[in-house]
């Protein structure tokens, strides 16, 4: 491991992928020191050479989407194959109706009454 460096491990993960990439430089961020990330990220090498490039790329778009730049995410997506599931957004859930629930114009009109003041 002594021969790695930050820059290297970047440099081999961009070669399968700008997401694996990506993911690899935010796990070398996130690490008070970049070398606490080595380990994690020659991880996501074996797990590139056990799946191909193709899904580890594909792992690593879903772990940044996720916002998690952790090896173990990436392992967890390539195991529950994940991966291979369309990276869409969630349907927008429709606004909750209540009668207790107020709206914009309700605080309009209470602070354009004068006598609110």
């Amino acid at each position: 491991m002594r021969s790695w460096t930050p820059s290297r491990l970047i440099a081999w993960a961009e070669q399968t992928g700008p997401a694996t990439g990506r993911l690899v430089a935010g796990i070398l961020d996130r690490r008070p020191h970049p070398e606490q990330g080595y380990r994690a990220c020659l991880g996501l090498m074996r797990l590139g050479r056990e799946h191909g490039a193709d899904r580890l790329e594909a792992a690593c778009q879903r772990a940044e989407h996720l916002r998690s730049y952790r090896f173990r995410t990436v392992e967890h997506i390539l195991q529950h194959q994940q991966d291979r599931l369309p990276l869409d957004e969630p349907p927008a859930r429709p606004a909750l109706t209540h009668e207790n629930l107020r709206g914009a114009t309700y605080y309009e009109e209470v602070y354009a009454d004068p006598a609110h003041d």
